[in-house]
């Protein structure tokens, strides 16, 4: 009885630690039901590879390990006692590596163990331990507590069910508070930041370029939904703060809207639209006009800022009402801000900001590619806008940090070109034409783009095919689905098979790549393993 109560403690508290993957999943759609159901048909096949195929492994072993053992030990008790305890600890090794695994594995929007993450997981283990406890006691036939991991996936399900209207009251409350705070904070002057790329590189060029003259706070990168912000201004926001700017996340239409109920912008930035959400949103349209929901909720003498070279970008510009400006590249007579004479070396960016007012600067940074000069553009038009002198925001730009694992440089022996957070298609394109600019070999490490509104086949050919002519090298990591399209656009494009090689995850490229580099050659990881993918 003892052991039946232990195996079923620690059965309950494995299978909870080892449903990371599964409260991080629900964590990235928002804590949206529906949503995280979607996201469960999609991985059916994970959760039968994984969690099924391992429960029924520890169940047939805690049947038949007995069996086995009776061919060296004939007390019956001491085969039975040995064999549980056996089975408890190879599930336990086993629940703790995949909690691991799936804990550090690289992602797009790392987990983060808040407050409501704390709540789930208290629910989860005790549903979960009632659900064990439950199987063990059944009559005339009892079922395995490690079937318990079987029904993980829905169990998270359930208990986020289960404490979703607490939460709800609770996320309402906080937001009210947050809302009353902002309001009654006279004089400050609040911003919003939305767009399929590139937002959150935006707003930390913002917020250390008008620290020049602001008190300045920013919302952290990871929160940028309505009870993200609202904690930040909960907890974070003083009197002597003269600015806020706030990133404006969204999974569906409507999400925008909300955000900027509670900030109230003066001042909104939209830096690109992309296919980032398609199966939330439905459309590129849905998407477009939910951004455009931050423009429409400004005040009428609020200002916004457009990006450039998108087409819906365009669209949106034409539509605004409110004061506006966009930014543009080399010689672009309708933009306010524009960069010309743009070049690249393993010390960083250096070009020409020019502002339609007249004034020109030489701007200097370790930022690398065009997509980060937009993104210093896009800040500099509005501390321009808000009556920063130019010499003030060049001097900021040569102080930016690279933000980690989106086009940072890294030197050394090896020059690397860490880009292995992004997953936009445009700027997989720019990081290869600034590797084509570096000095000594150029190697490319990459598991290809995703997520390209069901174009991933025609973009990754399309990768190939510059990646020919700008690597000397070329590392494909797992993804088959994507490399496969890589590799043929690579072969098309004459490139030599010999350079090219192939590896099942990270650490296998790492190998490879000390075979084929020397010191003096420039790296570029770029894109991520998909934590939520499997492989096609």
């Amino acid at each position: 009885m003892l052991f039946t109560i232990i195996e079923i403690l620690v059965v309950t508290i494995a299978c909870c630690a080892a449903s990371v993957h599964y409260i991080h999943a629900l964590q990235m759609e928002r804590y949206q039901l529906p949503a995280y159901r979607q996201w469960l048909a999609k991985n059916r096949d994970r959760i039968l590879k994984d969690n099924v195929l391992w429960a029924f492994v520890a169940v047939l072993l805690r049947a038949y390990l007995p069996v086995l053992l009776s061919m060296f030990l004939k007390e019956e008790p001491v085969r039975n006692a040995l064999s549980g305890w056996l089975v408890l600890a190879l599930f336990t090794a086993l629940m703790a590596w995949i909690t691991w695994r799936d804990y550090t594995m690289p992602s797009r929007k790392p987990f983060v163990v808040t407050q409501r993450v704390r709540r789930l997981l208290t629910v989860l283990f005790l549903l979960s331990l009632a659900a064990t406890a439950l199987m063990a006691m059944m009559r005339p036939i009892s079922v395995s507590p490690y079937f318990l991991y079987a029904l993980m996936p829905f169990m998270v399900l359930a208990a986020a069910a289960i404490i979703g209207p607490y939460e709800a009251r609770l996320n309402a409350t906080f937001f009210k508070s947050a809302k009353k705070k902002l309001r009654a904070q006279q004089g400050l002057i609040t911003i919003g930041i939305t767009g399929s790329y590139g937002k959150t590189n935006v707003k930390f060029i913002l917020r250390d370029i008008l620290s020049k003259r602001y008190k300045v706070l920013a919302t952290p990168a990871s929160f940028n939904t309505a009870m993200g912000i609202s904690r930040v201004v909960n907890d974070q926001l003083k009197p002597e703060h003269q600015v806020f700017i706030a990133e404006m996340g969204a999974t569906h239409v409507g999400d925008i809207k909300e955000l900027v109920g509670l900030v109230r912008p003066k001042y909104g930035i939209i830096t690109s639209i992309g296919p980032r959400h398609m199966d939330s949103f439905g459309s590129i349209e849905n998407i477009a006009s939910t951004k455009f929901e931050l423009v429409q909720g400004l005040p009428r003498d609020g200002l916004a800022v457009f990006g450039w070279g998108d087409d819906y970008i365009n669209r949106l510009y034409a539509l605004c009402r409110h004061d506006k400006c966009r930014i543009g590249m080399d010689d672009d007579p309708g933009a306010f801000m524009v960069a010309r004479s743009l070049t690249f070396s393993d010390r960083g960016s250096a070009f020409d900001m020019v502002c339609a007012d007249g004034e020109t600067v030489r701007c200097r940074t370790r930022l690398l590619g065009s997509y980060n000069v937009k993104n210093i553009l896009l800040a500099a038009a509005l501390a321009r806008k808000m009556g920063l002198e130019m010499a003030e925001i060049a001097e900021a730009v040569k102080g930016l940090s690279p933000i980690e694992h989106r086009m940072q440089l890294i030197p050394g022996d090896l020059t690397v070109i860490d880009d292995t957070l992004n997953e936009d298609a445009d700027s997989a394109f720019e990081a290869l034409r600034v590797l084509s600019q570096m000095p000594g070999r150029r190697i490319v490490v990459t598991p290809g783009v995703g997520e390209q509104g069901g174009k991933e086949s025609d973009v990754n050919f399309a990768l190939g095919t510059v990646m020919a002519d700008c690597a000397d090298a070329v590392v494909l990591v797992g993804r088959r689905a994507f490399t496969r399209s890589i590799i043929r656009g690579m072969m098309q494009s004459g490139f030599s098979r010999s350079n090219l090689h192939t590896a099942d995850d990270m650490d296998d490229a790492s190998e490879i790549l000390q075979e084929i580099s020397d010191p003096g050659d420039t790296v570029l990881f770029e894109s991520r393993i998909p934590e939520y993918e499997e492989e096609g």
